[in-house]
């Protein structure tokens, strides 16, 4: 199991080092030490704590449907021509492109400022590791 160093931890939960510290102190999170003597945070432990603790926005929505994958978030930029359109969202610290019809935009109102929520279903999500391993 790989150990998280807390400024990395920090930065995957999208918190400050010291807020990590402070999580570690109270007994919230638990850390070790590595050989070099500085606290690190267990690669599961962060997990379990990552997902207990997850509170995305709620979904203005509010419709049922199939796909799990639902990412709230505003619509940054919209670029269009006759025919398609690129709509950029902000969800949270990551960026969400789709293209879609010219026409679905307008329908839609999506201009920069909205509220969307994008829904991605696929067969097909690759995962990627750091340091190349296959």
């Amino acid at each position: 199991m790989p150990n998280i160093r807390v400024r990395d931890a920090a930065a995957l939960l999208g918190v400050s080092d010291d807020t990590v510290r402070r999580w570690i102190d109270s007994g919230a999170l638990t850390s070790a030490k590595d050989d070099a003597g500085r606290k690190v945070i267990a690669g599961d432990v962060l997990a379990e704590f990552a997902r207990e603790h997850a509170s995305p926005p709620g979904d203005p929505l509010g419709v049922g449907s199939s796909a799990r994958n639902r990412l709230v978030g505003l619509v940054t930029e919209v670029t269009s021509d006759r025919v398609m359109s690129e709509v950029q969202m902000q969800c949270g610290p990551f960026t969400v492109v789709s293209l879609m019809s010219t026409a679905s935009v307008e329908q839609l109102g999506l201009e920069p400022g909205a509220l969307a929520v994008a829904v991605v279903k696929a067969t097909t999500v690759i995962v990627e590791t750091p340091g190349g391993a296959s």
